[in-house]
């Protein structure tokens, strides 16, 4: 059976930072500055707030905090070393930082390095109590130790300014705790060069601002890899706003845009008493000014809130993050122009249609890649197994639930949660399900962009996912033309939304799309009659064709028809076709019959005998239109 997920490989710690200092010199100043400044970047932070007696052994619970804490800032003042609590606190702290797990930070205050070092000058004149103790070598050692490590010296940071210097401390171990949890976190699998490849197009040492598009299809991660990139660099920014599932909050109400203002103002200020009180598609604005501003404003309408955006933003550099933004009215409302902002603020928006990023001028716009393989089977084996590869045994059929997902993140998280603790007859049913049954959760992400698309491209869509997928673009667009259909616009606009691909060079192009696009395509085709496929509007599995065909089962319900056949003779085929009184367009690959073929759909449709005619054995198409709209596509 396979195993359920077990606790990460990497120690967990209750606190991120251990402060040790003497509290004679630095309690009542610069470490309770340092220890505020930390908790307001929501670092957990160890500070012992008891008074400490000279000569007092530190407790078990105090070792207990030491060994529970992963970073150590070790506040070296001019009497430090006179208190053998402190010494012995330090032995501790470097005996930890030999493993691998902990790291301390030594903090020069009104000391030097080379003071600590060598125990010269005021510290040797406190040290000297301690000469004739049993701990006097320990606590040399330690101190020695401790001075050689990379740390920050206040007379030489900053000028000597304390919250400067304070500043420079908490943007170092944000860097460390950030790289920790991203590297210990499971949604990061494969995101490392992914968030570095964003954060260099943000250039976030240039003093300009910078807007950058992040787009791709449903479930393929631009959310997770925007916030990844949100956490790395937030705390480089004076105020920061994360707004989530704009289309969906926009959509839902009239209030949406109005509430996303107000949050990013208020994340900004730091007061949450901000109100925007128009009725139409305001929360998005009211959320945006929330996070930015925290105070106490009022506006009436989403215009008074592009102005306070405007004119409020301008004042601090800030990092915003638009997720999942279907509509340029949206942009306008949270990201109207780049002169909202104060330079070196950047804003990220993730999406699905690029045509967004195109019309709000958004110069950087990155596709978001999927998983590799590799990546792929170590999220998976995360979330199915709770380390980094199968159990044995379940090595071949991981590899096929990788296969199907295909590199989307949210179909490897899902089937991995849905098989995680399932034996192996249970995983073998489960796949062999999705043959038949598509992931439901992975479906209806993915079908947000299709509920988007107008009707005629809507129906082209269909028509890609069920028959023209593979074709040969000027084909593709040929066929759909003559369908009736303004195929090149079609298309692009499906291609802007991340829901087919052009790949090839310019000499040759061919339509592409995801193997789960695809599949949640023929999903919606088959969905509303899943028994009854001559109800369905577009046809392409051969042995239902067959036999709807044989039988005179067709409908008026079929528009596309795709199929190959040596079974059924011609005369069968055409009277099959008889009843599909909507049928716009017909692909078939001829077998034996193919003459036969030939002389009887040219009486029974009117073809134009020319070009059918030509349709030789170098000829792998011929598409020809009748009088009647539709479509042949002669497959020789």
């Amino acid at each position: 059976m396979a195993s359920s997920p077990t606790s990460s490989i990497h120690k967990s710690f209750k606190y991120d930072v251990f402060l040790s200092f003497r509290g004679e010199d630095t309690r009542t100043n610069f470490v309770d500055h340092l220890y505020h400044a930390l908790q307001q970047k929501s670092i957990h932070t160890y500070k012992d707030n008891e008074k400490i007696k000279k000569g007092k052994k530190i407790s078990d619970e105090l070792i207990g905090s030491i060994e529970d804490s992963k970073f150590y800032i070790i506040v070296f003042s001019k009497n430090y070393a006179s208190s053998s609590w402190c010494l012995d606190e330090l032995v501790k702290i470097m005996e930890c930082h030999r493993t691998t797990e902990h790291t301390a930070y030594p903090v020069f205050y009104d000391v030097e390095p080379s003071e600590v070092r060598k125990q010269s000058q005021t510290i040797k004149e406190v040290f000297a109590e301690h000469e004739k103790k049993e701990a006097d070598g320990k606590w040399r050692e330690a101190l020695k130790e401790a001075a050689d490590l990379a740390g920050w010296e206040l007379k030489n940071t900053a000028n000597g300014h304390e919250v400067e210097f304070i500043q420079k401390i908490i943007e170092e171990l944000l860097l460390e705790l950030r790289s920790i949890s991203f590297n210990i976190d499971e949604k990061f699998v494969g995101m490392e060069t992914r968030v570095k490849d964003v954060i260099l197009s943000l250039g976030t040492g240039f003093n300009d601002v910078h807007m950058i598009g992040i787009k791709g299809m449903g479930g393929g991660g631009k959310t997770t890899l925007a916030r990844a990139v949100f956490d790395q660099i937030s705390f480089q920014f004076e105020g920061k706003s994360f707004v989530e599932n704009v289309r969906e909050a926009s959509n839902a109400s009239f209030s949406g845009l109005k509430s996303f203002q107000n949050q990013v103002l208020s994340d900004v200020t730091n007061d949450r008493g901000i109100n925007i009180s128009s009725v139409y598609e305001g929360s998005l604005q009211k959320q945006v000014l929330s996070d930015v501003l925290n105070e106490d404003i009022r506006v009436s309408s989403i215009s008074d809130g592009k102005y306070l955006m405007k004119r409020r933003l301008r004042d601090k550099k800030v990092l915003v993050v638009l997720d999942d933004v279907d509509h340029i009215d949206q942009l306008e409302a949270l990201a109207g122009e780049l002169n909202w902002f104060k330079p070196g603020s950047r804003i990220i928006i993730t999406t699905r249609d690029e045509q967004v990023l195109v019309a709000h001028r958004v110069k950087f716009i990155r596709d978001v890649t999927l998983l590799s393989d590799k990546e792929a089977i170590c999220l998976f084996s995360r979330h199915a197994f709770g380390r980094d590869f199968p159990i044995q045994g379940f090595e071949d059929l991981s590899g096929q639930v990788v296969r199907y997902a295909a590199g989307l993140p949210l179909t490897i998280k899902v089937m991995g949660s849905f098989l995680c603790g399932k034996n192996e007859l249970e995983w073998v049913d489960a796949l062999k399900r999705l043959k038949k049954i598509p992931l439901a959760e992975t479906m209806k992400k993915l079908e947000l962009s299709y509920i988007g698309l107008e009707e005629d491209y809507k129906e082209i869509f269909l028509d890609v996912a069920c028959i023209l997928k593979g074709w040969q673009k000027d084909n593709a667009i040929k066929v759909l033309e003559s369908c009736g259909f303004h195929a090149r616009n079609g298309l692009r606009v499906l291609e802007q939304k991340s829901l087919i691909t052009i790949n090839g060079n310019s000499s040759y192009e061919w339509v592409d799309m995801h193997d789960h696009i695809e599949e949640m395509g023929r999903n919606i085709v088959r969905k509303l009659h899943p028994d009854k496929p001559h109800k369905h509007s577009r046809l392409w599995i051969n042995e239902e064709v067959e036999d709807i065909l044989a039988n005179e089962l067709g409908t008026k319900a079929t528009r596309c028809l795709q199929f190959y056949t040596e079974k059924l003779n011609p005369h069968t085929v055409i009277k099959g076709l008889g009843k599909m009184k909507e049928l716009r367009l017909l692909s078939m690959i001829f077998g034996i019959y193919l003459k036969h073929f030939k002389q009887i759909i040219l009486f029974h449709f009117g073809w134009m005998t020319a070009e059918l005619n030509n349709c030789g054995k170098g000829e792998k198409k011929r598409f020809l239109t009748s009088s009647n709209s539709l479509t042949l596509i002669v497959q020789c």
